[in-house]
């Protein structure tokens, strides 16, 4: 039987070189911005977004030197951002240590409530009260409340986990119960994202909640009873890198056909390869790809869609400095509460809070979700980046000062001689060391 397929027209050659040379230059930019941040002692995260905002409108732009790419172009770019980011999201599932969690899970559960349930509540009442007009015009009032609560409650394993790597304090205490607490966050935060994505597409109604609550539930299932087990599987017969990047694919790929945010199912089927796979440390190549390649390219775009020229309005800066100072407020208060009613004491709530603060990666991933949705205009997108920036900033200052006044423990001591290579439930898992490079 002869299936008569129309010809699709290839790209011409002009729009081939157009995105060889814009996706070049964005990636050379964003490396050596990144390096320059890193030592400067900031995360790697500044430069990269700083790329965009440097050659997208807030300053080559304003100059009247580049527009910027055309739609084509744009689309070229974001199918190669999208295959970055879930990457990236699928290799932070992977950092995940569910042994920490099992074991400290009870005391970060309590820090994690209070730096989720505080933000989220102060996030969705400013929602409620910002003029629409400034977040987003034609959206729903109570979805674009609902996705900047969202915004203002997650936090970012990868940021967090470097921070403390840096400041060498993942073995305290302290440090392990910030990176279980925002992994906690983080779990909730894509949850949410995957129900207010769906709220924004198909409109506000109760049935459309229940069926994404319904439908998160039954993804989490389906990953823990029917993909662990044949990923386990592939995972030792086949090739690892190959394995792990098509199983992060089309995870992402099953969560967005069902009207889910494909980041949700790329991060679920980064912990399933976590808890099947026999050694950690074979994934290094790729995350080495992700972070140093693909991740600089997707935070390139990201600063690309940033307009910092709106901020010049004195409404959108208002906006902007509120969301900023709420999201701070919020999560200190949450999170430093938590930690004191789970008995820490004032020095190592307020570390805790510092650490949970940072939203980097996670929080340019939800804005340009809400973007790409239309729940976000480009002026409360540049304001949700600026609190992802400034947010990581404001963590390594703070627990530096926090840190000074908390003792070490006999615990503490111990597991920081505990060998590399042997890492146990009170020790750390052989592949942490990859985080120091994730940004």
């Amino acid at each position: 039987m002869n299936i008569a397929v129309a010809p699709v027209a290839p790209l011409s050659s002009d729009a081939v070189l157009a995105f060889l040379l814009q996706a070049g230059v964005l990636l050379a930019v964003a490396v050596v911005l990144g390096r320059l941040a890193q030592r400067m002692g900031l995360p790697a995260i500044v430069g990269e977004l700083g790329t965009g905002v440097l050659l997208g409108p807030s300053v080559l732009g304003a100059l009247g030197v580049w527009d910027g790419p055309n739609t084509e172009q744009l689309h070229l770019l974001d199918a190669a951002g999208l295959f970055g980011v879930l990457l990236l999201v699928g290799c932070s599932g992977t950092e995940l240590d569910l042994r920490m969690v099992r074991k400290r899970g009870g005391v970060a559960a309590k820090i994690s409530i209070g730096g989720l349930l505080i933000p989220l509540a102060l996030g969705v009442s400013a929602g409620f009260v910002i003029p629409l007009s400034l977040l987003s015009d034609g959206a729903d009032r109570t979805v674009v409340a609902l996705f900047l609560g969202v915004a203002m409650c997650v936090s970012a394993i990868p940021v967090i986990a470097k921070t403390l790597l840096d400041m060498n304090l993942l073995h305290r205490t302290v440090g392990q119960l910030t990176l279980t607490a925002s992994v906690i966050d983080d779990i909730f935060g894509w949850m949410m994202l995957s129900v207010v994505s769906a709220m924004a597409t198909t409109g506000l109604r109760t049935g459309t909640v229940v069926g994404s609550v319904v439908t998160i539930v039954a993804v989490v299932l389906v990953a823990a009873f029917v993909v662990r087990p044949l990923a386990r599987v592939a995972l030792r017969r086949g090739p690892v890198l190959g394995t792990t990047v098509v199983i992060i694919i089309l995870g992402a790929a099953g969560t967005q056909a069902l009207d889910i945010e494909a980041v949700f199912g790329a991060f679920v089927c980064g912990v399933v390869i976590a808890s099947v796979l026999p050694n950690p440390e074979a994934l290094a190549p790729l995350r080495k790809v992700v972070l140093t390649v693909l991740a600089p390219l997707f935070f390139a775009l990201a600063g690309l869609r940033m307009d910092l020229t709106a901020l010049a309005d004195v409404k959108v800066a208002a906006v902007a400095a509120s969301i900023l100072i709420l999201a701070v407020v919020g999560k200190f208060l949450g999170a430093g509460l938590g930690a004191l009613a789970s008995g820490l004491t004032r020095w190592e709530a307020l570390a805790c809070a510092a650490g949970m603060n940072a939203r980097g990666v996670i929080e340019v991933i939800v804005a340009m979700a809400g973007l790409r949705l239309g729940v976000l205009n480009s002026a409360a997108y540049t304001s949700i980046v600026l609190v992802a920036i400034v947010t990581s900033l404001m963590a390594p200052p703070v627990l530096r000062m926090a840190m000074k006044r908390v003792e070490h423990t006999a615990e503490e001591q111990l597991r920081l001689n505990w060998p590399p290579a042997q890492g146990t439930q009170d020790g750390p898992a052989p592949h942490k060391e990859e985080k120091t490079e994730i940004s």
